[in-house]
């Protein structure tokens, strides 16, 4: 939603106060627009493998949307966490096999929709809930493996918003480019008359005018929405890896899920009291 309202912002403020001393028209010169397009997606393509390009045409969709990881989805996930680790302290580890291996169909793990959204976030849960089932690893090896998982995670999922990023850096350079070919053919029409010869001036400059403010006002605003998605996704592994490391150490599950809240941004983290009150509405 911000992104639409900011491009609508940089249009009136670009093309918009333009429009109020110049003509529109001659903004208007289709050839460039389609040489500035094909070279952006030519770059686009040119410089990533099919795991970049399918990673971030995959990634783009998210950015019209609202940002899933929001106070709702969290208090969700907190309380997921707190069934698990209850029921865990309840009756024991094995309890729960059932629910790691089969979390679609889990009566925990489904009432909590927003979370199974996020088939990542589910996929780390369940794998090391197995691990700690098993008991193989203690709390120190485990957390070296997780702090290894989710490195490797940030990595991936950073892949978009730096391809993006790059794509936007490369406009203004294909924008002279169309504007230095606009002027090679002004330069094998010098005969003709000046007013011909400034439209067609005007007409090569639209070509640096576009590289720039599609560059600055369209691509890397993307580039930095998805940059802030991908540090808001890690806060899901983190809060999910301090609640898990925090039972292992022994820690009841009211006592472990504190861990996960505090590790969460302030604007989404809920407060004590409002988690306390939400857990006793789940438990009925």
């Amino acid at each position: 939603m911000f992104l639409i309202v900011g491009y609508v912002i940089i249009l009136l403020a670009s093309i918009g106060t333009y429009s109020i001393h110049g003509s529109l028209m001659a903004l208007w010169v289709p050839l460039e627009y389609l040489a500035i397009v094909g070279l952006m997606i030519g770059g686009f393509v040119a410089g990533n493998g099919s795991k970049a390009l399918k990673a971030t045409l995959a990634a783009l969709p998210g950015v019209v949307k609202g940002s899933p990881y929001n106070k709702a989805m969290y208090m969700d996930l907190l309380g997921l966490l707190y069934e698990v680790l209850a029921k865990v302290r309840k009756e024991g580890l094995m309890s729960i096999e059932n629910d790691v291996d089969n979390a679609a169909s889990s009566p925990i793990f489904t009432k909590y929709p927003s979370v199974m959204a996020n088939h990542h976030a589910i996929e780390f849960l369940t794998d090391y809930l197995r691990m700690m089932v098993g008991g193989n690893l203690n709390a120190f090896e485990l957390e070296s493996l997780m702090d290894k998982e989710i490195d490797t995670h940030h990595q991936e999922a950073h892949t978009a918003p730096h391809v993006v990023a790059k794509v936007g850096d490369a406009l203004p350079a294909f924008g002279i480019v169309v504007a230095v070919m606009g002027v090679v053919n002004v330069m094998g029409s010098v005969g003709q008359p000046p007013a011909v010869l400034g439209k067609m001036i005007g007409g090569a400059l639209v070509g640096t005018f576009l590289g720039i403010l599609i560059s600055y006002g369209f691509v890397q605003p993307i580039a930095s929405q998805l940059e802030q998605r991908v540090e808001e996704g890690g806060k899901v592994f983190e809060c999910i890896k301090v609640v898990l490391l925090a039972s292992m150490n022994g820690y009841a599950p009211q006592v472990a899920i504190e861990f996960g809240r505090k590790v969460l941004y302030s604007t989404e983290r809920p407060g004590f009291a409002e988690l306390e009150q939400d857990i006793k509405n789940r438990k009925g």
